[in-house]
């Protein structure tokens, strides 16, 4: 089992991570809001993992802390939730943010997140009620990040010119949207000297 990785960023496009340990490059998916966290190109970092190992491949998925990765093990124990799914629903929100969405029932919240209809969001909300019952400072977190229950939610999208568009577009694709939402949110929240990951933030908050 890898746990945690210490090393150097060799290379970021989101949501992946290539890190260079002692010479050993790990490719590593991390939802956005971990992605955001992450020092620039050539500088150290440490992420949080869990490794997953499937018939086809090994997957190893990245944190920026560790109680994001365990709400990631959390939400992959929900009946109809696996890593990709998980991922992209830790890059529409923070787990503080998925924790207060839990506690007030916001189905509107989840449902706006790639892969979620309402069956996924009910049994979400059922199976993580009890579960998220001692993450108690998390919802106060939530608030001082300036999350909003819906329908008053906001976007989250990482841009620069051209390439930045491009590259944010392939991220949200990446994470499950459709390529036309993907393109759609995008463009309505693009401005001048934005960098993919402004981009993707502003995108994602106005999806949400």
């Amino acid at each position: 089992m890898i746990g945690q990785l210490r090393g150097t960023i060799v290379s970021k496009q989101p949501p992946d991570l290539v890190i260079d340990v002692s010479g050993v490059g790990y490719e590593v998916q991390l939802p956005m809001t971990s992605f955001y966290e992450l020092p620039d190109i050539g500088q150290e970092a440490t992420v949080y993992t869990h490794f997953v190992v499937r018939e086809d491949a090994q997957l190893l998925f990245g944190f920026s802390a560790l109680h994001e990765r365990a709400m990631f093990r959390e939400l992959i124990k929900t009946n109809g939730v696996g890593p990709k799914l998980a991922l992209a629903i830790l890059s529409g929100m923070s787990s503080a943010q998925f924790v207060q969405v839990v506690n007030h029932d916001d189905i509107s919240s989840l449902i706006k997140l790639p892969g979620v209809g309402k069956k996924t969001a009910e049994r979400l909300l059922v199976e993580m009620r009890d579960r998220l019952k001692n993450w108690g400072e998390l919802p106060a977190i939530a608030a001082s990040e300036g999350f909003e229950l819906s329908p008053q939610g906001k976007d989250d999208t990482f841009v620069r010119a051209t390439d930045a568009v491009e590259d944010a577009v392939a991220a949200l694709v990446a994470l499950g949207y459709k390529p036309a939402q993907a393109s759609r949110a995008v463009s309505q929240v693009k401005g001048e000297g934005m960098d993919s990951e402004s981009l993707i933030r502003e995108a994602l908050r106005n999806m949400v």
